[in-house]
């Protein structure tokens, strides 16, 4: 299969490692070789998060500039930050719903207008599918189900050979049960907000 090397981007709390993690899973129970790697990052509420997942014939979990095929992101601001990830084929998976840092939450900082925001990303990327991940989760009634929209969008977005069914087999086996049914409504959810996009 052709190489596809996808970029998750969050804040630390939103569940990007998870999600990741998920993708990969989904991906090696299919028979589709995939490398999953947190690239940098603080996982503690509130740090930036990086992860890649690397399907296909890959030696190395880095993705380089300019060479991720999917950015799925989390948050806004750091959507800005990856753009060095992207190029115009790069197609972008975005939770519109910002988390603002600490410093714009104690008024020394301002965090930039999302209009703007979409405006730059839509000029870097090919393809912008933005939503509401947040919304989207408290609506199945599951506020911690963000990276299970995110996860439904990037299957409902057809850039990668993972099929919804076989992602929601590896949701429904590695995540709690306590939250299996919101966590597949939001998958659901993610992958028709995509589809509709």
């Amino acid at each position: 299969m052709k190489t596809k090397r996808l970029v998750f981007v969050g804040v630390g709390g939103q569940g990007n490692l998870l999600a990741s993690r998920l993708l990969g899973e989904a991906a090696l129970a299919q028979g589709v070789p995939a490398v999953v790697s947190e690239i940098h990052g603080m996982a503690q509420r509130g740090g930036i998060v990086e992860s890649a997942v690397l399907m296909g014939n890959v030696t190395s979990p880095i993705v380089s500039p300019a060479e991720a095929d999917v950015l799925i992101s989390f948050e806004p601001v750091e959507t800005l930050r990856a753009l060095g990830k992207c190029n115009k084929d790069t197609v972008i998976i975005m939770n519109t719903h910002p988390l603002p840092p600490f410093t714009v939450a104690v008024g020394q900082g301002t965090y930039p207008d999302l209009e703007e925001i979409l405006s730059l990303i839509r000029e870097k990327a090919g393809k912008v599918i933005a939503l509401d991940g947040d919304a989207i989760a408290e609506e199945v009634g599951n506020p911690l189900a963000l990276n299970m929209v995110m996860l439904g969008a990037l299957i409902g977005s057809g850039t990668i050979p993972i099929t919804a069914d076989d992602m929601k087999k590896t949701i429904s086996t590695s995540t709690k049960k306590a939250f299996l049914e919101s966590n597949l409504a939001a998958f659901d959810k993610g992958f028709e907000e995509a589809k509709a996009n």
